[in-house]
């Protein structure tokens, strides 16, 4: 794991808060003038709030190669069955095979904290006069986006009391299902803020600190309206009636959901490489290949979007096939899989949403029955057909395709022959295919869905597992090592990332409380509130 660009990314940092210290500064002088703002203070306080909104973009998901490494790459990258390492890091007892590194599990939750959450939360304790509105709505939209995400690793979060103490000096957690309906909250407020100002074809306020829409209103909330869909069905088994409520108000806000590739959310970084470029060792170092899951899928399917995903083996026993690496599994050195397949080289940018995945949303919306969804087979065709574009691709043959299922996995390289395998039979491995087919059952319907949404999402790692955890789909194959002490199960699959030691060194009756939330111990293997 490498530390090269920690130097850099802490300098980042450190501006950021200068910048948003000028900024408190600028509000408390013009908020005690009883007269109304003048254009130039308005610019000014425009400049020190989009700055510190700035940085929170580059870190809902870092682009800093090793922090993004341990915030998801081992983590969600993993568990989702996109991707895994050749690399047997601490002799081969790590996350992989569900031995969870307290060293490697902190980061995701100390980082979106530190470099989101605070400088957003001070954006929003000063934004409190109209004028400041648009950046209010974008502030909560990005506090959502990326505080969900911690939420879906660890369960509950510090959320609502996030800079409160109690008489205690301890933080409260808001549970999962409490920290979901402040963000339905938030992504209301800001939807309520947005909305008008897009009927109305107000010109943008914060152009030039927007790395993701160039500042466009319209696209933030097509965003914000995705976002809220993806949530609600995020808590549909827990909470059906809060989610179809939720889910409902997104389909029918007139600023719509992001319709095609025009609308994905990428985050601009610049000339840095994006970080699964130096994981694949494109750029640099490289601990990260292709899970096997996803190669299965991809060649059982002849799904043409592989070439674009992935290369094709270089180790002998496989050279020239797309092939992965099954999790969990015995690697004695890292020569022993490193030639199996690896990612392409991805543009330099982070991606937060696509197109493709609020037309799966849509469908699924649909076998609910929820207003506003549409036809389930049009969304979903037209899910398909959206991420094929986004590669130059056409769908056509592939969505008639009523044939194809998943390709059975073989590892010639396993420790112990067969080992690894996966072969046709498998409980672990799918028969859905591809082409809509009205007379199937729900579940099955819903497993097409959720499928063809893993295969569209790529390469969100995190956003994929927690959709396998609430869903069961796609089917992947479980570890064959379970390193966990008894703590998560093999078949149940990891369900969370325990919480941050530590949090739990700066906030011990805090963490002993949410761990009360959880409705089990703070291992790996409890279920989330919305899995349950």
């Amino acid at each position: 794991m490498n530390r090269k660009n920690k130097s850099t990314f802490g300098f980042c940092i450190a501006v950021g808060l200068i910048t948003l210290s000028s900024c408190t500064k600028n509000f408390k002088e013009y908020n005690t003038n009883e007269t109304a703002l003048s254009n130039e203070q308005i610019s000014a306080d425009y400049q020190n709030l989009g700055e510190p909104l700035k940085l929170a973009q580059l870190n809902i998901i870092s682009y800093v190669d090793w922090i993004y490494q341990l915030e998801q790459n081992l983590i969600g990258d993993i568990y989702s069955g996109y991707m895994m390492t050749a690399t047997p890091f601490r002799n081969n007892v790590n996350n992989t095979n569900y031995f969870l590194v307290n060293g490697w599990n902190f980061y995701e939750w100390d980082y979106s904290y530190g470099n989101v959450m605070k400088p957003i939360q001070n954006v929003l304790d000063i934004t409190t006069e109209p004028q400041y509105g648009s950046f209010r709505a974008w502030a909560k939209i990005l506090r959502v986006e990326a505080m969900h995400r911690v939420s879906d690793m660890y369960g509950p979060v510090i959320y609502t009391n996030y800079g409160k103490s109690n008489q205690d000096g301890s933080v409260s957690f808001d549970s999962q299902k409490d920290a979901y309906y402040a963000f339905f909250r938030d992504l209301d407020s800001a939807i309520t803020i947005l909305t008008p100002l897009v009927q109305s074809g107000a010109p943008g306020t914060f152009t030039k600190f927007d790395l993701v829409y160039g500042g466009s209103f319209t696209k933030w909330l097509k965003f914000a309206n995705t976002l809220r869909l993806r949530l609600a069905m995020r808590i549909s088994k827990a909470d059906p009636v809060k989610a179809k409520a939720e889910g409902e108000a997104a389909l029918s806000n007139p600023g719509g959901l992001l319709v095609n590739n025009s609308d994905n959310a990428y985050v601009d970084i610049g000339t840095n490489y994006q970080p699964l470029s130096s994981q694949s060792g494109i750029t640099s170092w490289g601990d990260i290949n292709i899970g096997a899951p996803l190669a299965c899928y991809l060649n059982g399917y002849n799904d043409p979007r592989e070439a674009k995903y992935i290369n094709k083996a270089t180790d002998a026993a496989v050279a020239g096939q797309y092939i992965g690496i099954r999790n969990g599994i015995d690697i004695d050195a890292n020569g022993r899989y490193v030639g199996y397949s690896t990612l392409v080289d991805f543009p330099n940018r982070m991606q937060l949403m696509v197109a493709a995945e609020a037309w799966f949303l849509k469908a699924e919306a649909a076998l609910k029955g929820w207003t506003g969804a549409g036809d389930a087979k049009t969304d979903y065709e037209t899910g398909i057909s959206t991420s094929f574009g986004l590669y130059g691709l056409n769908a056509s043959a592939y969505i008639a395709d009523n044939a194809s299922v998943e390709q059975q996995y073989i590892d010639p390289k396993a420790i112990t022959p067969g080992q690894n395998n996966v072969l046709t039979g498998s409980p672990y491995l799918s028969t859905i295919t591809i082409a809509w087919n009205n007379g199937d059952t729900p579940e099955r319907k819903l497993e097409r869905v959720i499928t063809q949404k893993w295969l569209a999402i790529f390469p969100d790692g995190q956003e994929a597992w927690s959709e396998f955890r609430r869903t069961g789909y796609p089917k992947l194959f479980p570890v064959v090592l379970n390193k966990s002490g008894g703590t998560i199960s093999t078949s149940a699959f990891v369900q969370r990332i325990n919480f941050p030691t530590t949090e739990i060194g700066k906030n011990p009756n805090g963490v002993a409380a949410a761990v009360g939330m959880l409705g089990g111990p703070d291992t790996g293997g409890t279920p989330l509130w919305w899995a349950k």
